[in-house]
């Protein structure tokens, strides 16, 4: 089969930088760019959520039509600087009102069960509309987990049936309700696969292992974190239903657009640089302790942690230990947003070391960018990280991370080589692994190695995308 001709449709509930929570909608944008590198073609469809700024974008209205007596429109536009087609469908009462995940993100809400059952449904109906057939549909997440069902209703005949590939993301995550109300919106009696009758162990009807059991492959975020669902500990109740899918389960590194994330041309710094030039990193570490009112001064170490404030990523470590920082006598800058329990905690802590910790709760990208240049250190005590970009986006840019050992975090950060690792989610083993850090960082030639041993390592979705486009032709040869 010649590589040209494999057709993939993309469908998600995020993709940047129209719609971004996390680190998702930065997988659906750039993933697509590489495959198409390789001669595949790729559309992206996603809901049109009121917050896009479709003039903005330059999204254009290509079709209207009705589906379950609703009236949905369709707009077209395209990845910037591609010409990847990205399609939003607009839909006033299911898709497009309030933000992407209304209720905090919680699955626990029958809108947004609704909002993303509707939104599956309607995927075959808008293929038809806009005169595409893939070969493949390629899913992401709890959100678009109920296609691989809809996909083998549809097909009457099963080798006419369109292939399914679904992507985990964030295992927790898996859209789980109630039977009769789900069943009762698809127009389903619930008996119609055998699947269909299976229910989780709070008697639920859980969408992500629906997705699971019917998908042709289902692949997870990173190689580590595919064997760790595998178990108890880590596979959030599914891990069963992962074991049966063991022979067609696969764990793939994310990568990031190198272009996007790139110290030598990125417009938001004071000072661009090279691996081989990165000395320069610290006019942007002055540059980020001006804007945030914090001493100016190179030789303090500066730690950061940028991503949701929450406790799957360790906030409630890093609170713990800000005191313990404040003593060594270094600064940490905070940028995210997420449970009002630490954001709070948070506050009160910068109020009361205001010459050592600046927070910022919101979502920002250029003071991100800031940041990855500006800091030492990144901070990444996660409890768990199916993949995680922060750690490569931070290397990318010459910033250390001192990590948990999980997941994606074991594949991407060498320790001792271009960051630090740790096992334990302690306070103490934290610490303990800061001031090893610390140590490295006041010995120059070292420090200067570390630098240059992270930066030069690649996170370009080029090896990735060939990974994807083996699986890709491997559905389409059985």
């Amino acid at each position: 089969m010649k590589k040209s001709s494999i057709k993939i449709l993309f469908t998600a509930s995020e993709c940047a930088p129209f719609a971004k929570v996390g680190g998702l909608a930065d997988v659906v944008s750039s993933l697509p760019k590489a495959l198409k590198e390789l001669g595949l073609e790729i559309k992206i469809v996603i809901p049109g959520y009121e917050i896009i700024d479709f003039k903005k974008y330059r999204f254009k209205l290509v079709s209207i039509f009705k589906f379950k007596n609703e009236k949905v429109k369709i707009y077209k536009g395209n990845l910037n600087k591609t010409n990847i087609s990205v399609y939003l469908l607009e839909n006033d009462k299911y898709l497009s009102k309030g933000e992407i995940y209304p209720g905090n993100g919680a699955h626990y809400n029958l809108f947004l069960i609704k909002r993303f059952l509707f939104f599956s449904q309607l995927i075959l109906e808008f293929l038809s509309k806009i005169k595409f057939k893939p070969q493949i549909i390629h899913c992401h997440d709890w959100q678009t987990a109920i296609l691989p069902v809809l996909t083998k209703l549809a097909a009457k005949d099963e080798r006419k049936k369109i292939k399914t590939l679904l992507t985990i993301h964030n295992l927790p995550y898996q859209g789980e309700w109630s039977p009769g109300p789900i069943f009762k919106f698809l127009g389903l009696k619930g008996d119609e696969l055998k699947t269909l009758k299976i229910r989780d162990e709070s008697s639920d009807f859980n969408i992500l292992e629906q997705g699971v059991l019917n998908a042709d492959i289902v692949t997870t975020v990173s190689p580590t974190y595919t064997k760790e669902i595998l178990t108890k500990i880590y596979g959030e109740e599914l891990y069963k239903d992962l074991k049966k899918r063991k022979k067609d389960l696969y764990g793939i590194l994310n990568g990031i657009d190198t272009e996007l994330f790139n110290p030598e041309t990125d417009q938001n710094l004071k000072a661009n640089y090279l691996v081989n030039d990165f000395q320069k990193k610290v006019i942007n570490k002055i540059d980020l302790q001006k804007t945030l009112k914090l001493p100016q001064d190179s030789k303090i170490p500066l730690f950061s942690f940028i991503s949701r404030i929450v406790e799957q990523k360790g906030i409630d470590l890093i609170t713990e230990s800000i005191p313990d920082l404040v003593k060594l006598n270094c600064q940490i800058v905070i940028l995210g947003q997420g449970e009002k329990k630490y954001e709070n905690m948070l506050i009160r802590i910068s109020k009361k070391f205001p010459k050592n910790i600046s927070v910022n709760i919101r979502f920002d990208s250029v003071l991100a960018r800031k940041i990855y240049a500006g800091a030492d250190f990144i901070l990444i005590p996660s409890r768990f990280e199916p993949c995680g970009l922060i750690q490569m986006i931070a290397q990318r840019y010459g910033t250390i991370p001192i990590a948990r050992a999980t997941g994606g975090i074991i594949d991407s950060v060498d320790n001792k080589v271009s960051g630090f690792l740790f096992q334990e989610f302690k306070k103490e083993v934290f610490l303990k692994k800061i001031k090893e850090a610390l140590n490295f960082y006041f010995k120059k030639t070292r420090w200067g190695k570390m630098i240059k041993n992270a930066m030069e390592k690649d996170f370009s979705w080029q090896k990735s995308s060939r990974e994807y486009l083996k699986l890709y032709q491997k559905l389409l040869n059985e």
